[in-house]
């Protein structure tokens, strides 16, 4: 984990469709762009892997929600035969398509899960470093709770991502491919039909293949998108910048509403993933919000952890309890 030093800063984003690379979506939940002051916490320099996830699951035996049968009561109308445990699996079509239907290029895959990403057919040895997905937002809480750790908030996760660049478009600065260099895992070529991976990656990528920000983390763009622990709502910034406060340690709002599926349980995502381009979905751009249905996973959703000051200190004399005093002072610096 990187030491991620809290602070007051303007959250969220301007309209990007004015951007080189920033899309043709206003994405108007991002704003009022808003301050928001968050303390200091501890941050996973990545995204949870594979091989982290597996040993969660070797110890404890949690089953996770893309390896159990759907329940009837929680799909009504929805053939028995249908209800099989499996996820969502992006699969590129043979040709162009149009854009205005994502079951082009999204379907669910029986026996899809965190084991076998792509379905029954893949798996995932010789990929213990690459993130782990196919994980829905339960599942990242149980693993952050055994790891002795959470899920950041939104305003967490923004504030850690901007890496104390103010007011930038990107993790790293105002440039997409800064003197020409790849930043992030994205989409490139024509999409859903073809990725052409100029990026040096065509779909999923390794943990820590680009270069991390200024506060250490890697891929905080980019790759896999990140559960957060607020849930989703498209007016939440609205509501917190009406009081023209400076609002401190946001922790989201009580209830969720996508005007888009009113009746959805939704909690916010963020940093975009391997799908993420300008000719559909451009929130690699820092300050844009995603969102996903909490019982929901996918093969390019993943989840990295946070944990507060004070709960690390404890780890760490627990962990060496002879050597406490220096564990102190190292850990309040």
């Amino acid at each position: 984990m990187v030491w991620i030093p809290g602070g007051e800063f303007s959250m969220g984003s301007k309209d990007p469709r004015t951007l080189p690379d920033g899309g043709h979506e206003a994405m108007s939940d991002a704003r009022p762009i808003h301050r928001v002051y968050v303390d200091g916490f501890w941050m996973d320099k990545t995204d949870v892997t594979n091989a982290q996830f597996a040993r969660f699951v070797k110890a404890t035996g949690y089953v996770t929600v893309a390896e159990r049968k759907p329940r009837a009561e929680d799909f009504p109308g929805v053939p028995h035969e249908k209800l099989v445990a499996g996820s969502l699996v992006f699969t590129p079509p043979q040709n162009p398509v149009s854009l205005d239907d994502y079951s082009q290029w999204w379907s669910y895959v029986p026996g899809a899960n965190w084991r076998h990403p792509l379905g029954p057919r893949s798996n995932i040895a010789g990929k213990e470093n690459y993130p782990v997905v196919q994980v829905a937002y339960e599942d990242a809480v149980a693993f952050a709770k055994w790891a002795g750790k959470r899920l950041p908030t939104e305003a967490e996760w923004e504030f850690a991502a901007r890496g104390g660049l103010t007011g930038k478009t990107y993790a790293w600065g105002d440039s997409m491919h800064p003197d020409g260099k790849w930043m992030a895992n994205t989409h490139q070529g024509h999409f859903p039909d073809h990725d052409s991976a100029e990026d040096g990656h065509a779909g999923i990528a390794m943990v820590s293949q680009y270069a991390p920000n200024a506060y250490g983390l890697y891929d905080i763009t980019g790759n896999v998108w990140q559960w957060t622990s607020d849930l989703y709502r498209a007016d939440y910034y609205a509501k917190l910048a009406v009081s023209g406060k400076v609002s401190q340690n946001p922790q989201g709002p009580e209830t969720s509403l996508d005007p888009d599926e009113p009746g959805a349980v939704k909690r916010v995502q963020r940093g975009g993933s391997f799908l993420c381009t300008s000719q559909y979905c451009s929130r690699y751009i820092v300050g844009t919000r995603g969102k996903g249905e909490v019982n929901s996973a996918t093969n390019h959703v993943g989840f990295r952890c946070v944990k507060d000051r004070s709960d690390a200190v404890v780890t760490k004399v627990r962990e060496c309890p002879n050597n406490r005093r220096a564990l102190l002072l190292h850990a309040s610096k």
